[in-house]
């Protein structure tokens, strides 16, 4: 994981927020995705802020979108805010 990222998780009722800072690489990608399987999975929607990455590298792109099955179980709706990262074609 690049060593400036970080994920800041917030919960109000059925939504889960989650601002994403940093660089994101494919370890940055990974931990975003087993949080979204863990913690999305009760969720009716999540919303992804990354307005405040720094650098997407290509890699963290590609993880995410060679794993969009692990999305799609989601019974959750993703919104994006900010960057895109890869996700919205997976989502």
């Amino acid at each position: 994981m690049a060593s400036n990222f970080k994920i800041f998780k917030h919960r109000s009722g059925e939504s889960l927020h989650l601002k994403l800072y940093g660089d994101f690489d494919g370890s940055s990608a990974a931990e975003l995705l087993n949080l979204l399987e863990k913690d999305g999975a009760d969720c009716f929607n999540v919303f992804i802020n990354t307005s405040e990455l720094n650098h997407v590298h290509f890699f963290g792109e590609n993880v995410i979108q060679s794993n969009a099955s692990i999305l799609n179980h989601l019974n959750s709706r993703i919104h994006f805010i900010g960057k895109s990262i890869g996700l919205n074609a997976a989502a």
